[in-house]
């Protein structure tokens, strides 16, 4: 199954589902392309020293979004990918994606979804004061964070916990999940 993945900024997601590949933990999986909107993005440079594929664009460069989704689209196809993974890629998606990848697009969030979706989700759940968030896989529908649920993880909220600390344990969840989630994908095939 061959998956490209949208970033927006250090890649880190990306980075473990690679390192998952590479280590056999993820089989019968290559990553084949980057879509990243930021030029800027520290996953660009992480790609490279990889030699994955990659398509680097500035929305501004373009007169609407369905002028680069058309763009992002020829390069799926181009690519051969069967599955698109959000990881901390900072933008809807638009009817030209979800119309051609409907059912085969996940998203990650650092949150127990439906609470806390948006931006900041961990940042809310701090504040809100939770005892448990957590981190979810859903397929990627025309709203914010409200596609079908795939797979989720609970992480607790430690009285000890820091917004900083509590950050660092979602994503620590999310680079064991996401990998998780892609291969149960490939697995329903």
């Amino acid at each position: 199954m061959r998956i490209a993945v949208f970033a927006s900024g250090r890649g880190s997601n990306l980075l473990a589902i690679h390192d998952a590949i590479l280590a056999d933990e993820l089989q019968g999986v290559s990553l084949d392309l980057l879509v990243c909107d930021r030029l800027e993005a520290p996953v660009v440079e992480e790609v490279k020293k990889r030699y994955i594929p990659d398509f680097i664009f500035r929305p501004q460069d373009f007169p609407d979004k369905k002028a680069f989704e058309t763009v992002i689209a020829e390069k799926l196809k181009t690519a051969a990918i069967d599955l698109v993974v959000l990881a901390g890629y900072m933008r809807l998606v638009g009817s030209v994606l979800l119309e051609k990848w409907e059912g085969r697009m996940i998203n990650l969030h650092p949150s127990l979804l439906p609470l806390f979706p948006g931006k900041d989700a961990i940042g809310q759940a701090w504040r809100t004061g939770v005892k448990e968030t957590g981190v979810t896989v859903h397929f990627v529908d025309a709203g914010m964070d409200t596609g079908n649920i795939f797979l989720q993880r609970k992480v607790s909220v430690d009285p000890d916990d820091t917004e900083e600390s509590l950050a660092e344990k979602i994503h620590n969840v999310e680079h064991q999940l996401l990998p998780e989630a892609i291969q149960k994908f490939q697995q329903e095939l």
